[in-house]
């Protein structure tokens, strides 16, 4: 087992979604210190209790003084964060262009882009500061092929994606700039692209649906913790597709 993430400070933000919860448990066993941050409670409560090195949050990820208050209390009870893992999102969709409703895009935009600029703002000094900084996000194959029923959600995780992407040329310029040397990056931005996401609640759901070109969030997880592995001016700025079997371009 690696122990590269020993005595790491992760925020896993949306940390009650399957996704979060698989993220959680792999970052604990990997021995790192996990801020677990959801607005819900009894969640967030029931995650610091089941694994160990976990701390909750209860977090309005969509207010950004609250943020800014989260990422003040994760630094003194946990340290600056070395990672941020942000699995906050959701869907809606309509019927083709007409059907796409105001109040889902409102929907959107906050739950997917308003707490991805809160959080990376408020922990981007932690990241770009850190020996291993590494900010991902899961975005869906949609964002690069819409769909007319889907073109809310499209859009704004097209808009999720070319925040971080951007938080990546931050890192890149903050990092290289000075010495002129890729060899100088130390801190990461990156997308994982997935078809969507499946888990065994959903299985379980609809035990006859073979769920075609779904990733299991297991294997987000894994990614989670191998991007820690890997050089981070190799990662940087990249797209980098989750089959459901792995992570591509990953050598094993």
């Amino acid at each position: 087992m690696s122990h590269l993430l020993d005595g790491r400070t992760m925020v896993v933000a949306g940390s009650t979604s399957a996704a979060g919860v698989a993220v959680v448990r792999t970052l604990s066993e990997a021995g790192a210190r996990v801020a677990a941050v959801d607005i819900l409670e009894d969640h967030v409560h029931e995650l610091a209790v089941a694994y160990d090195n976990v701390t909750g949050y209860v977090c309005n990820l969509a207010d950004l003084p609250s943020v800014e208050d989260l990422a003040k209390s994760v630094r003194i009870d946990l340290g600056p964060a070395d990672g941020l893992i942000h699995l906050v999102g959701g869907w809606r969709g309509g019927s083709g262009i007409q059907g796409q409703t105001d109040e889902d895009w409102d929907f959107l935009n906050t739950s997917v882009l308003t707490t991805l600029r809160n959080t990376t703002r408020s922990f981007y000094d932690d990241l770009a500061s850190s020996p291993a900084g590494r900010l991902a996000i899961v975005s869906a194959e949609a964002a690069s092929s819409p769909t007319a029923d889907g073109a809310a959600y499209a859009a704004v995780k097209s808009a999720a994606e070319a925040w971080t992407l951007a938080v990546a040329e931050g890192f890149h310029q903050q990092q290289s700039g000075a010495q002129g040397s890729p060899t100088e990056q130390r801190s990461a931005a990156l997308v994982f692209v997935v078809k969507a996401l499946v888990d065994d609640r959903m299985r379980a759901a609809q035990p006859n649906r073979k769920f075609p070109g779904f990733t299991d969030v297991s294997v987000v997880a894994e990614a989670v913790e191998r991007i820690f592995e890997m050089e981070a001016g190799q990662i940087n700025g990249q797209r980098m597709p989750l089959t459901p079997g792995r992570l591509v371009g990953s050598t094993t």
